[in-house]
């Protein structure tokens, strides 16, 4: 059981969730956890944005009913959370100069990685649709990480897609965003790394199967050998 600390707005649509609680099953960036909200028949798994011995950090788009009842929480209010879901990044592979992927909401975790990343060079490539939805550049700089800002519209930074401005010195990638964003890095990179999945989740914990993908390796479940695949067992 967590308790709600803070719930605040980033954008007109994307929320920050800090909750306190035993932290003690999160082991890896990467990882997420599964909430249980009241009237609502299934959890919702959300990624670890960050966290501590104490408390985590989750950030979510109101997408419908259930986030947007999760937007409604206030301060206080006790949550039942599945937490150290899944396998995360393997921060391993990262060399001198890792590069972070991030597209919407794939962005979070991207950040709980770049905290853990010592020692090397990593830089930032952040692809949102207009200047009204980007939100954590300025964590990721007071970071000391070097941050690229994309948009679609040209409101703001490059204009495009990640794919438009990503760096050709990077030692490795870690990537974290919707299917075609993923597809779009996995074509354009010629460097190995890993790639963060979402999918519709029945139980969370490898149970149902009901996430189940094909890679080179035969059937994965997204969920539990996930939502971390690297770049070369992948099939599309």
């Amino acid at each position: 059981m967590f308790t709600i600390l803070r719930n605040e707005p980033l954008t007109a649509a994307v929320w920050r969730m800090t909750l306190a609680g035993d932290t003690g099953a999160i082991t890896a960036p990467g990882q997420f956890v599964n909430l249980k909200l009241g009237g609502f028949f299934l959890r919702r798994p959300i990624s670890v944005c960050d966290w501590d011995e104490h408390t985590l950090t989750i950030i979510y788009k109101v997408v419908g009913q259930g986030t947007a009842a999760m937007a409604a929480m206030r301060p206080g209010a006790v949550l039942d959370v599945l937490t150290g879901l899944g396998n995360g990044y393997d921060l391993r592979p990262a060399g001198a100069r890792p590069l972070l992927i991030g597209g919407g909401v794939g962005v979070p975790p991207l950040y709980g990685l770049a905290k853990r990343l010592h020692d090397c060079r990593p830089v930032a490539v952040l692809g949102f649709n207009t200047a009204d939805e980007v939100f954590g550049r300025r964590e990721f700089e007071t970071l000391g990480v070097q941050t690229i800002v994309c948009t679609a519209d040209g409101s703001v930074g490059v204009q495009g897609f990640v794919t438009d401005a990503l760096p050709e010195d990077a030692s490795y990638f870690y990537a974290c965003g919707p299917e075609p964003m993923l597809r779009a890095v996995w074509d354009k990179t010629d460097i190995d790394g890993q790639l963060s999945f979402e999918s519709r989740m029945g139980c969370g914990f490898g149970a149902c199967m009901g996430c189940s993908c094909q890679t080179k390796y035969g059937a994965k479940r997204i969920c539990r050998d996930g939502p971390v695949l690297t770049k070369g067992e992948i099939l599309w």
